[in-house]
């Protein structure tokens, strides 16, 4: 049996809009695998923070290797050298002559006062300043600083003390110094602070005259 023309053709228009949604993509699969794919490419791309923590890590890095490299050159310097010795040769000098129970006494008596001072002018002091409405950054960083270079000092002199003479052997020695240094450094906190509260009540009568100016 022959097919008319009419007929093949009517078969064709049923069946072309079948076809043609069976080759049209699916919206809803093509919008899922759009969006499965922005995270991989957001979790691929480093972000702001992650750039800026590595660029400061390069930087942390280039800066040693270039203090390091400097450094080296210096230390090979003879001019620097020559530098450094006439620096130290006084100190070794007057370390030498003074290498005395004595002398340690007092030093570790000192640095004792020094720590004790600073310590109570951070942990007090400043409370009590701060009490009376005032505060100044200057003065913590000098308290601080101080107190740095009490302690850096009061190990030292220990261990110069136990290096160089007999003052770490006697207990009467060791105990007596550290009270003395506790009864100066208490002293020395008792001055600054009322040295702080005068400074701290210019301040206020200082901003007050400017207000009403």
């Amino acid at each position: 049996m022959t097919l008319r023309p009419w007929t093949i053709t009517l078969v064709l228009v049923l069946i072309s809009p079948t076809f043609v949604h069976a080759q049209e993509p699916n919206p809803t699969t093509a919008s899922d695998a759009a969006q499965s794919e922005q995270p991989d490419k957001a979790a691929s791309e480093p972000s702001t923070a992650d750039q800026l923590k590595q660029t400061q890590k390069n930087l942390t890095k280039q800066t040693k290797e270039e203090v390091g490299k400097l450094a080296d050159v210096v230390d090979h310097d003879p001019r620097a050298k020559t530098a450094a010795a006439g620096i130290l040769q006084p100190i070794y000098l007057l370390a030498e002559r003074m290498s005395f129970p004595t002398f340690h006494w007092l030093a570790f008596a000192l640095m004792s006062a020094g720590v004790v001072s600073y310590s109570l002018q951070l942990a007090l002091g400043k409370l009590v300043v701060l009490t009376r409405m005032g505060f100044s950054l200057k003065e913590i960083m000098s308290d601080a600083v101080g107190l740095a270079i009490s302690v850096v000092g009061l190990v030292l002199t220990t261990q110069a003390a136990a290096e160089n003479s007999t003052f770490t052997q006697s207990p009467a020695a060791v105990l007596s110094a550290a009270a003395l240094g506790i009864v100066v450094g208490i002293i020395l906190y008792i001055w600054g602070q009322s040295q702080e509260l005068q400074a701290a009540a210019g301040r206020s009568k200082a901003a007050q005259s400017a207000k009403k100016k």
